[in-house]
């Protein structure tokens, strides 16, 4: 039984649906950032763009949302994240040694 409220069952389905959608569209939408930003805003001329475009546009991104994201990556519209790639190198002491006794 479905318990007092159907609704309420209803509601919290729908809250958990709509929280992985929400995550999926959040990744999806980086995807098409970073793409714009690595190789261009044209997706005609950037394949990388073009296939993000086309896997958010199958999980039924808004084409607003996809449009935005696009122009915030290729820095068409102001408040677009700059990105930049940091190579940090690390070494530890030689003196430094486990050993270990079976």
């Amino acid at each position: 039984m479905s318990g007092h409220s159907k609704w309420a069952t209803t509601k919290h389905k729908k809250a958990v649906i709509d929280a992985k959608r929400g995550k999926l569209f959040a990744k999806l939408i980086k995807n098409i950032e970073v793409a714009a930003r690595t190789g261009g805003g044209d997706p005609e001329g950037n394949p990388t763009l073009y296939d993000a475009i086309q896997k958010a546009r199958k999980s039924s991104v808004p084409l607003d949302n996809i449009e935005r994201a696009r122009k915030r990556g290729s820095g068409e519209e102001a408040g677009g994240a700059e990105w930049q790639t940091i190579m940090y190198e690390a070494t530890r002491p030689a003196a430094w040694r486990c050993s270990w006794s079976a």
